[in-house]
């Protein structure tokens, strides 16, 4: 008893380790593309600096490697375990009398265990710094938008007021909708009838209005009116406002049921919201499941030679869940299955893999 506590708690922290460190050269990786295509798109922004679009790229990069964790998890663990073999620490923890689940079940504790601090805590700052890096980065871009540019892309929210009703387009959105960039306005009066168009640098939602900075007021037979700052009335509240401009991923964690339950009272689609929740629930199981698929292809003995075949094993293996996650994923958005089953299917079939394949190596 003594002896597996001890070996649990040693393959225990080689995992971790192992994981840890394949994490963090993710994300410097990925720090340095996203930080080379920021120097390739600000050359033409007119407030950038070498040092503003770093701190840009260190905001997004957060939620950039959060996408991929579960390949960190499957890449540190086969590492783990070939480098277990390698040094022919599993040989003698077989001739111990050591089976291959008590050199799993350390790492399947770990990921779970890694995964919960990646949905409880992680999650929720990537999402609060991606908001600062979009907010930031418009601040640097700093673009007045041309009265002739055609905006068919972004956000788009639809408003009645006392004034009439309104069409909103943004090309970006801050702060869960709260503040625009890029806006395009197209008022109708009482009666439906076309009145304005408004073109502004920025709408920020205020207590029953938007403010909107830099406006260019365009109506047929009238000059052009430039505005420092333009009052557009609205009755909508940020709460529905966040429906329309908040999209799922930039939602942290634990605000995920507050979006659901306001979603279903507005009578509007929550599928998004909960794919996003029951992805983050299943999270942890997620990295287990990339445990037990890395396990499967790399507890052989490393003297036996085919290593290279196991690494490629392993990859195709986690690329193949990776794109049946993506095909449910869209097929839940499409709404031909529910976002739990959406969810959980890359997870069971992940699991089953893995489990079958070890249980066939170790038992026969």
């Amino acid at each position: 008893m003594v002896l597996a506590t001890t070996l649990s708690r040693y393959f225990g922290m080689r995992f971790l380790t192992s994981v840890i460190g394949s994490f963090i050269g993710v994300v410097v990786l990925a720090a340095m593309i996203d930080y080379v295509e920021l120097l390739r798109r600000g050359a033409d922004w007119p407030n950038a600096t070498p040092w503003l679009l770093a701190k840009i790229s260190m905001y997004r990069v957060p939620q950039l490697t959060e996408r991929i964790m579960p390949f960190s998890v499957l890449v540190g663990t086969m590492s783990c375990y070939l480098n277990l073999s390698r040094r022919l620490e599993l040989v003698i923890a077989r001739a111990a009398g050591v089976s291959a689940w008590q050199f799993v079940a350390p790492a399947i504790v770990g990921a779970l265990l890694f995964g919960a601090v990646a949905t409880t805590v992680y999650n929720p700052i990537s999402a609060t710094l991606q908001e600062r890096s979009k907010r930031l980065e418009s601040e640097v871009v700093g673009e007045v938008p041309s009265a002739l540019q055609e905006r068919t892309s972004g956000f788009w929210v639809r408003q009645k007021s006392a004034d009439g009703a309104a069409i909103i387009n943004a090309k970006t959105s801050r702060e869960q909708g709260a503040t625009l960039g890029n806006v395009s306005v197209y008022t109708f009066d009482s009666e439906g009838h076309f009145h304005q168009r408004i073109e502004a640098r920025s709408a920020t939602l205020e207590d029953g209005f938007w403010r909107l900075e830099d406006a260019r007021v365009y109506e047929a037979g009238k000059p052009l009116v430039i505005e420092d700052a333009h009052r557009l009335n609205t009755n909508l509240t940020l709460e529905q406002v966040r429906e329309s401009f908040a999209t799922p991923e930039t939602v942290p964690f634990w605000q995920l049921p507050t979006y659901i339950r306001m979603a279903e009272r507005a009578g509007l689609g929550a599928a998004g919201y909960r794919l996003q929740f029951y992805q983050l629930l299943a999270r942890p199981f997620l990295l287990a499941a990339m445990v037990l698929l890395a396990a499967s292809v790399s507890l052989r003995f490393f003297r036996f030679g085919g290593v290279q075949k196991m690494v490629l094993s392993g990859v195709s293996a986690g690329f193949l869940l990776f794109v049946l996650s993506k095909i449910t994923d869209d097929m839940s958005k499409a709404e031909l299955i529910s976002p739990l089953v959406a969810a959980w299917t890359p997870v069971l079939i992940g699991s089953l893999t893995g489990f079958v394949v070890l249980l066939f190596q170790e038992d026969g």
